[in-house]
């Protein structure tokens, strides 16, 4: 084939020198005559033949990653019926817990927004020297009492800034400060514990023994 071919060509053009034909597997793809308006041509269609029937064998046809676009077939998950919602008057009715724990993020009166008064009415924040003489069950207990009093600060902000009611973010903000005073004092003296035990602990892996000195101390 490749012979007949390079020899058709060799006849058609037979102006130009054996050196300028295309090589042998190149010759297929000119294997055309000389009248291109004979020619019968068709525009390029990635379609089976079986599509211009009436069916389209391409089951992801039209859908688009980019144009985030669905299927124009049902999938698997179709045939399952989908949940129906359930109206409000049928909804079981939950009983109110008074000392639910997530009133603690509100005020006493259970009101999303705090009142001026409520958030002045405070005393000062812990000094470092009144919280060194607690113990570690009473510095937790403090620290998640200081941040629940945050979490209620910051409802109360979200709800002030919502209703856009122009009052009580100064007393807010200063109660927020007492409280941030209030948590650096809780980790400072954690760290001096923690130096503390940590200088204890190379001490008697060097030998040191308190027992020691009291037995020097008696002799």
């Amino acid at each position: 084939m490749h012979r007949q071919s390079i020899v058709r060509l060799a006849r058609q053009y037979g102006s130009f020198p054996l050196a300028e034909l295309p090589p042998a597997y190149l010759a297929p793809s000119l294997h055309f005559p000389l009248n291109r308006s004979t020619v019968q041509t068709s525009n390029f269609s990635s379609t089976a033949p079986a599509a211009g029937r009436g069916k389209d064998l391409n089951k992801q046809r039209a859908v688009s990653a980019i144009h985030r676009t669905g299927p124009r077939f049902k999938l698997g998950v179709s045939k399952y019926p989908l949940p129906k919602p359930v109206s409000p008057e049928n909804l079981e009715k939950r009983q109110n817990t008074p000392d639910h724990g997530l009133w603690g993020f509100f005020p006493k009166d259970r009101l999303p927004l705090s009142t001026p008064e409520y958030d002045n009415a405070h005393g000062r924040s812990w000094s470092i020297q009144e919280l060194r003489e607690k113990s570690w069950e009473d510095l937790h207990c403090l620290w998640w009492v200081c941040l629940r009093e945050k979490n209620r600060i910051a409802t109360s902000n979200l709800e002030r800034k919502r209703l856009k009611a122009g009052y009580g973010e100064w007393e807010a903000t200063q109660r927020y400060q007492t409280i941030r005073v209030t948590q650096n004092g809780i980790k400072h003296v954690l760290r001096e514990r923690w130096y503390a035990w940590e200088d204890a602990q190379n001490l008697y892996k060097k030998g040191y023994r308190p027992q020691n000195d009291d037995a020097e101390e008696s002799a």
